[in-house]
């Protein structure tokens, strides 16, 4: 069983300076004589890892994007021989070759401390039972999380996601202290719960883990109130590593990255510049000890800032604000930049609204246009006309207030919008040019 001996969260700024720059440069020649692809991309800019004296000089490498990931597929960045690989891992590749992260057996277990670290940030101990609803297989949020938990000395119910009514048995008959899953598929199991007339606040149920999606506060309060758990998010990339390169403490004010081994930059989203902290802009990681597949200043497209000061919790590590947004999440309607984040929040903050909501883009003549199906409290569907038709009114002024344009609102009765087991597809675009 692992249990963490003088972590790691609590480093001197000075002292992590200094383990970060020397796991860094033995990276960078690690990835420079193994990895072609890196040598070549280094060269081309001019630059050799004799050039990189610091940490303060990594804005001189190349990015690198996660079409260099489907570019390379399948090795292309694997940096050990292939006998040295002990596990594969990989995005679902809906929009062409999948996203392929390696790893050694070193790598497995980083990996497995930072969720142990995760897990004790969010007030998880050994005797807690975690109930581990992501997906297992190729997606890394099952097996990272289940390794994590073991090591911590958790009870692992290894359900994955789907059977909705089994996993509200389990939640009541093993008497579940932690989920973990998506938010919205959470949201979903609230529904489910409901239906089978069974109260979450009568659970021992107290912690959940969500992640893989963005979410904003309010669907964190959403899920809070609804359950009486305490909603923690916790952040990771198939890239990087997978869930545990970040994670909130109990104070719930911003996500811990374990810098230690990943190596935190923002840039200007257009210029791409390194921008100081507490500026927003696109999240960029080095993995700083990572053997298998090291990957240099990947551009996450996660809109953020870091903060530098101190959280109350005590740990140094710096923070991230909670990321509600990506870059390419991101739709553009009639010159406006509009974000599912900026809706979902305007949604939330009207009451007899509930967080199932679709977000339809159609195209017209040339013009672009907006429609919100979001789904209605049922004990509104016996509600009159009017009554509907205010709160109609009252989603379709929030919403245009929050994003600056109109949009068309379509109230829907409970259980209209499909859910999903994994991530949820907020935006249907039907654009023809």
């Amino acid at each position: 069983m692992y249990h963490p001996l003088g972590t790691l969260d609590y480093i001197t700024k000075a002292a992590l300076r200094k383990l970060q720059w020397e796991k860094f440069s033995k990276t960078l020649e690690h990835v420079y004589h193994n990895v072609a692809w890196y040598r070549n991309q280094m060269l081309e800019k001019g630059v050799q890892p004799a050039d990189i004296r610091g940490l303060e000089d990594m804005y001189k490498l190349p990015f690198t994007v996660k079409t260099d990931l489907r570019d390379t597929y399948p090795t292309g960045l694997f940096a050990v021989k292939q006998s040295e690989i002990v596990r594969l891992h990989a995005s679902s590749g809906t929009t062409g070759k999948p996203i392929v992260c390696a790893y050694t057996q070193e790598d497995i277990e980083i990996w497995q401390e930072v969720v142990v670290r995760a897990l004790l940030a969010f007030g998880l101990h050994s005797g807690d039972i975690l109930q581990n609803s992501y997906g297992y297989g190729l997606f890394t949020g099952g097996l990272g999380l289940h390794y994590g938990a073991e090591a911590l000395g958790l009870t692992v119910i290894p359900v994955s996601g789907g059977n909705s009514e089994r996993q509200i048995m389990f939640l009541r008959d093993f008497g579940v202290t932690a989920i973990s899953c998506t938010p919205s598929y959470f949201i979903h199991l609230l529904d489910i719960a409901q239906q089978m007339k069974v109260d979450f606040k009568e659970l021992p149920l107290k912690i959940g883990v969500f992640g893989a999606e963005p979410w904003t506060e309010g669907m964190r309060q959403v899920i809070q109130s609804g359950s009486g758990l305490k909603a923690y998010d916790i952040y990771g990339l198939t890239e990087i590593s997978g869930p545990g390169v970040g994670a909130e403490c109990v104070h719930q004010n911003g996500t811990h990255i374990f810098e230690d081994h990943f190596y935190p930059e923002i840039v200007d989203s257009k210029t791409l510049e390194p921008v100081p902290d507490g500026q927003e802009g696109e999240l960029v990681f080095t993995t700083l000890d990572k053997r298998g597949m090291p990957l240099i200043r990947y551009r996450t497209r996660d809109i953020t800032r870091l903060y530098e000061d101190e959280c109350p919790c005590g740990r140094t590590i710096r923070r991230m604000e909670k990321i509600s947004h990506r870059s390419d999440d991101m739709f553009i309607i009639r010159g406006v930049n509009v974000f599912p984040g900026q809706i979902e929040s305007a949604l939330l903050a009207v009451e007899g609204s509930l967080p199932h909501y679709q977000i339809i883009l159609t195209r017209d003549h040339g013009l672009d246009n907006v429609e919100v199906q979001v789904e209605i409290d049922p004990n509104l569907i016996g509600d009159t006309i009017r009554e509907l038709e205010q709160l109609q009114s009252s989603i379709h002024k929030k919403i245009e207030t929050t994003i600056g344009i109109r949009v068309k609102v379509t109230l829907m009765e409970p259980n209209r919008i499909p859910r999903s087991e994994g991530k949820a597809k907020r935006v249907i675009d039907k654009r023809t040019i």
